[in-house]
């Protein structure tokens, strides 16, 4: 009886950009009469999931259930975060019926399943299931494939060496903990793409070992809550059948990885920002940019979301009285790709 006492909760996981929070914010407005609580994980400082959620709040998931944990990973800060901000959930009136953790598209889902494990809350908590997200159009065109023919070279050439990319590793390990994929932007990636993303799912679930797992397709993250609420996995009590390539090691790095906050003035044109957002990612490598921009004469904000080159903006609500009026954007690259100066020129034209 003690486990229908836990709360459910779902982990929701995927590279950058893969379409967490446009799924989340689908569930919290479909909830089915669920209460819901929502934990946000920032890869950087600026919050912008989290202001983007907190603006789809209503009264089943009113703006205190969702609660934004910036600039680090929550599996890394266990004592100090994580458990801390599962308790204040759980001491909610009323109780949520269940919570979402948004993870960071770097994050290494395995490290934060063993989380729920610690005595404070495995009592409290139960993981429903976790969901990684692929972007079937990144999929599709391999970016997160390694150079196949480069790596069988140096293979036989030393074995012994590790093959991996920073990319590939996240998003294997994203996969290997899954209990559901969600292909998101099937749209974008048309019916030839989304066959290649699930050619290379299945490979990647052959090579981990994993029976094949539910994949899913969906677009602008739109999908009956009942597929992936509700599973029942408790998969914290599974969770040597979830391969990593972390396994055995006390504690995992996010040296693969970098970002910073680029703060500029207003901008003129939105298109002409795009534009060079998608120069940065051609000509610097940039995996991921999002963030805010004010738009000279215009009384809305200015939401840019871009993955790789392909870049996306729209107004989504006015400048608060007293908000001041600048653009922040967000910008990650593997590590050793920040070039603050260089991005500052590209930004700014």
């Amino acid at each position: 009886m003690a486990d229908l006492a836990k709360v459910p909760v779902t982990i929701i996981t995927g590279f950058l950009g893969s379409g967490k929070t446009t799924l989340i914010s689908h569930l919290i407005r479909n909830a089915g009469g669920r209460r819901l609580a929502v934990v946000v994980n920032e890869f950087g400082t600026l919050g912008v999931d989290g202001d983007i959620l907190k603006g789809c709040a209503i009264p089943d998931c009113p703006a205190e259930n969702i609660i934004e944990l910036a600039n680090g990973c929550i599996c890394c800060t266990v004592a100090d975060d994580f458990i801390p901000t599962v308790e204040a959930l759980l001491a909610l009136d009323p109780r949520p019926d269940h919570i979402l953790i948004e993870t960071s598209g770097l994050a290494l889902p395995k490290p934060l399943l063993k989380a729920f494990d610690w005595p404070e809350i495995r009592s409290h908590i139960t993981v429903d299931g976790v969901i990684t997200l692929a972007d079937a159009e990144a999929v599709a065109a391999g970016r997160f494939a390694p150079d196949v023919a480069a790596i069988d070279a140096q293979r036989l050439a030393d074995p012994s060496l590790d093959h991996e990319t920073p990319l590939s590793e996240v998003f294997e390990d994203q996969l290997a903990c899954a209990d559901v994929v969600l292909l998101t932007k099937a749209d974008l990636a048309g019916a030839d793409g989304v066959s290649a993303a699930r050619a290379v799912i299945a490979a990647e679930m052959a090579e981990l070992k994993r029976s094949a797992l539910p994949v899913v397709e969906l677009i602008d993250g739109v999908i009956d809550p009942r597929v992936i609420l509700g599973l029942g996995a408790a998969a914290e009590d599974h969770i040597a059948a979830r391969p990593s390539h972390h396994d055995g090691e006390d504690d995992h790095e996010h040296d693969d990885f970098d970002s910073t906050v680029i703060e500029l003035g207003e901008i003129a044109d939105p298109a002409a920002l795009a534009a060079r957002i998608e120069t940065l990612a051609q000509e610097q490598g940039i995996l991921r940019v999002k963030g805010y921009a004010a738009v000279t004469g215009k009384p809305m904000r200015l939401l840019v979301q871009a993955v790789g080159a392909r870049v996306r903006h729209h107004y989504d609500r006015p400048w608060r009285v007293g908000e001041a009026r600048a653009t922040q954007l967000v910008v990650i690259a593997e590590q050793g790709r920040i070039d603050i100066p260089a991005i500052r020129a590209v930004l700014l034209g």
